[in-house]
């Protein structure tokens, strides 16, 4: 790979060249936290156990393996998405995913009545999501990235408008919705593992899998395409087909996981930051797996936390959002990361 000058990087790349974790290689994170991660999943499991194995195993084993299946498909979806974009404070959320999951849920209910809603099924109701989240990401790509004049940064723009567009159109409709409905409406607004159904999880995880498969194949255009596109395009990538692939990977990833648990604005950009605060390298085969083990111990740890410790009887996804608020307003504040 030719000398590349630290003008040329983006911002991901110079700010971590310049303050890098050169003390602690990425490997002894890795297993760290891997070795954490599984410590949380065994107490999750097997604190309080009593009664009926039968009954309390499997529903445990549904809710961390949500959690485990979220903490993966948000780690990596924004960590490529960042990739791509060369900033380290943009999440999927920025494309509109979160405001669209919303009005997808209230334009349901408006039409059809929450009871309505609800006898659906959850294996409707979550292949509706997903089709029309995934549909919305790669129309916008196709419009975006054919033809002359097109760029990632009118995406990001168009993905702004969008999300404005869609907060708006929800919040018309809301009013317009039955105080009743809207407290069904209301419970599906914040992501939950309590209520995740089995045979959802199953069809989440094969289509996680299939878009893994994706992204392991070009597993090492990631690192070149967090050079920049001048640098990606000099060693040989095709940085336009590239970078549609990898966000089509990321808006399966995003969909897949708000249409089973619900939106969390905030969590990717929190264990993505600090992944990258610890690995030693901006290398994608040390930044992904760490992101992914600082979620499912974000996830599991403050699930068990919240249920075993404490007894909140609260959403998790309210302490992440808060926590990964904070996170988006200190990295803003810095003025570090362009």
């Amino acid at each position: 790979m030719p000398e590349t000058s630290t003008s040329a990087l983006p911002a991901a790349v110079t700010e971590h060249r310049r303050h890098p974790v050169r003390a602690v290689p990425a490997k002894f994170w890795i297993i760290t936290l891997g070795i954490a991660a599984a410590v949380l999943i065994a107490a999750f499991m097997t604190i309080e156990l009593r009664g009926n194995l039968g009954y309390a195993l499997p529903r445990r084993a549904v809710k961390v393996g949500s959690m485990i299946l979220v903490a993966y498909a948000v780690g990596v979806s924004t960590v490529l998405f960042q990739t791509v974009t060369a900033n380290r404070i943009l999440t999927p959320s920025i494309m509109g995913f979160d405001a669209l999951y919303v009005l997808i849920q209230t334009i349901l209910v408006f039409t059809l009545g929450g009871g309505a809603l609800l006898s659906l099924g959850a294996p409707v109701r979550f292949s509706i999501e997903v089709l029309l989240m995934v549909g919305f990401s790669f129309l916008l790509y196709r419009w975006l990235f054919t033809g002359g004049g097109k760029s990632l940064h009118l995406m990001l723009l168009v993905g702004i408008v969008f999300g404005t567009m869609f907060r708006g159109f929800s919040s018309l409709l809301q009013v317009l919705i039955e105080p009743s409905e809207f407290i069904i409406l209301q419970d599906l607004f914040f992501a939950s593992f309590n209520n995740v159904d089995a045979a959802l999880l199953g069809y989440s995880a094969i289509a996680v899998a299939i878009v893994s498969a994706m992204a392991w194949r070009m597993r090492h255009s990631f690192d070149v395409l967090a050079l920049g596109r001048e640098t990606a395009v000099n060693l040989g990538v095709d940085h336009k087909r590239a970078v549609t692939t990898t966000l089509v990977i990321c808006s399966v990833l995003v969909a897949v996981s708000t249409a089973l648990v619900g939106p969390v604005t905030f969590f990717g950009l929190l264990v993505a930051s600090l992944a990258y605060q610890l690995c030693a390298n901006f290398r994608h085969a040390a930044v992904l797996p760490i992101a992914v083990l600082l979620g499912i111990i974000a996830l599991v740890g403050g699930q068990l936390m919240l249920e075993r410790i404490f007894d909140f009887d609260t959403a998790l996804s309210i302490v992440i959002e808060f926590v990964g608020g904070i996170v988006f307003l200190v990295l803003l504040l810095r003025g570090k990361v362009k």
